[in-house]
């Protein structure tokens, strides 16, 4: 049986499992482990390639993802009954491995079309917001983005969307600390990226996120591409929707005045999802993405990984790249947060993944993460930001963000990512107007299943028809496209006027 045909795929020489390229029957015999198959094994699980007494640990990548819970002979199916999961302890070599990217000079670099905006940043979209304070303004907010329709909007062709972004947060909230800084932050940062040729900020006007105190907090001030809308100011909802349609038909001549232009793509932030991961997800998909983020850090742009607590069990590998003993620190301190923060809670951190990801043959955060951190390529560690920061250093770059897909991608936006790329092995859906994302299924069912909701299929490197490589190269290509003006799929569907979520934390009072 040749390798190209073989139902199994070996990841490293030195792995003890092999991972199920397709669903395999038990009895199957599989010459080139020198194992048979001893039950029914789904796609994409694992299966053991020897023998692994109680104890010893289950290599995945030559990586350790767990440890046998018992003594297992070859042929069996290793997942939940067979996996004992334990943070595997390591002392950290903060740089070691450091190498500084040989950044390609300006001449050399590739270009796309995106808009230039008058501080100098770049935008791959143009649209209009129409953002709250709080959930108390939703419906008003609603109201005014929903008049602008396609037909409406054909007479603004340089114009993307206009867009609501709408919040359950902002009022019964803390008045300090994190939860309103991290509201303010997100809010200001959606109003501030190049792709938001301008915004409507609307309020009720008595909620703990006070319209005024927001703007202020943000650096910003009313003015003709940003509006203050307050509905007690108004005279209630009715005068309030009419007022905002009026300021985002005087914005819509302005921002339709801005034309793309040839840039460098030194000017693109991507920020790097995967939802609904499987366990093809670290060796198609999210690999392939890592190298189409290391031609791009090579061309001097930016790529954003988040959700830290994916990436359990790697932070080692990434504080060696870092390129400082204090970025190497900062991203250690988020860890142990993260640790202590989840402590005897049933999360994502202490081990178990989603139903979905374990489904799809993921059997723990271990092996999780060990797919997850390949998103962000083999650059160099430049710089951990928290939740919704402002990303100021280009290369790679870790978020701290809760690992819900909605969330983090919001705080890259609100950091100034003007593209996403998203990765996903179950079939996640995530998208927006303003965030154009390209997704990658990382396997060909899922990408034949849904083709309507993915832009890529990187299950043809699963499927032997293409190496991570071309993959990447493909991927790197479509997200210039992509930032460019070509609409992704989620685009094409209108997905994104929900997938605006703020991480709430604290009480409500």
């Amino acid at each position: 049986m040749s390798a190209e045909k073989s139902p199994v795929i070996r990841l490293d020489p030195a792995d003890n499992i092999v991972v199920a390229r397709q669903p395999v029957a038990a009895g199957t015999v599989i010459p080139e482990e020198g194992i048979t198959v001893r039950t029914d094994i789904p796609i994409g699980h694992k299966i053991a390639s020897r023998a692994i007494a109680k104890g010893a640990p289950i290599l995945k990548y030559n990586t350790v993802i767990g440890y046998a819970s018992r003594d297992v002979e070859p042929g069996t199916h290793m997942h939940n009954d067979t996996f004992h999961f334990d943070a595997v302890s390591e002392e950290y070599h903060f740089c070691q491995d450091y190498r500084p990217v040989d950044i390609l000079p300006p001449a050399e670099r590739r270009t796309f079309m995106g808009y230039v905006r008058p501080d100098g940043q770049v935008g791959t979209r143009n649209c209009i917001a129409v953002i709250v304070c709080s959930n108390c303004a939703a419906t008003v907010a609603r109201k005014i983005a929903s008049h602008f329709t396609e037909d409406i909007l054909k007479a603004y062709p340089h114009v993307d969307a206009v867009v609501p972004l709408i919040t359950s947060s902002g009022c019964g909230l803390e008045k300090s600390g994190d939860p309103m800084t991290f509201l303010r932050r997100l809010i200001g940062g959606h109003i501030k990226n190049p792709n938001m040729a301008g915004a409507v900020l609307c309020s009720l006007g008595c909620e703990s996120n006070n319209i005024d105190a927001c703007l202020e907090e943000n650096g910003l001030t009313p003015g003709p591409m940003l509006g203050r809308l307050v509905i007690q100011e108004a005279g209630g909802s009715r005068k309030t929707v009419a007022q905002g349609i009026a300021m985002v038909e005087a914005m819509l001549p302005i921002a339709d005045q801005c034309r793309r232009q040839s840039v460098p793509i030194s000017h693109l932030k991507v920020g790097l999802e995967c939802g609904g991961s499987d366990s093809f997800s670290g060796s198609s998909a999210n690999p392939a993405l890592g190298r189409a983020m290391d031609l791009l850090v090579k061309n001097g742009g930016t790529a954003v990984l988040t959700e830290p607590t994916e990436l359990l069990g790697m932070e080692g590998a990434l504080t060696r790249r870092a390129r400082s003993p204090e970025v190497a620190q900062k991203l250690i301190d988020v860890m142990n947060w993260w640790l202590e923060y989840c402590k005897g809670r049933d999360s994502q951190i202490c081990g178990k993944v989603t139903p979905g990801n374990n489904a799809g043959g993921i059997t723990n955060v271990l092996e999780k993460a060990l797919g997850s951190a390949k998103k962000g390529g083999s650059t160099p560690l430049n710089d951990v930001v928290g939740y919704a920061e402002a990303i100021t250093v280009p290369g790679l770059v870790i978020m701290n963000s809760p690992s819900y897909d909605p969330v983090s991608a919001a705080a890259m936006f609100a950091g100034g990512c003007n593209l996403c790329a998203f990765t996903t092995g179950r079939g996640s859906c995530y998208g927006a107007q303003h965030f154009p994302t390209l997704k990658i299924a990382s396997n060909t069912p899922l990408y034949q299943r849904q083709e309507d909701d993915m832009d890529l299929n990187a299950g043809a490197v699963i499927d032997g028809e293409k190496g991570l490589d071309q993959m990447g190269r493909e991927i790197f290509e479509a997200l210039i496209a992509a930032a460019s003006g070509q609409p992704t799929k989620s685009e094409l569907f209108g997905t994104g006027s929900d997938e605006f979520i703020v991480w709430w934390l604290g009480t409500t009072a």
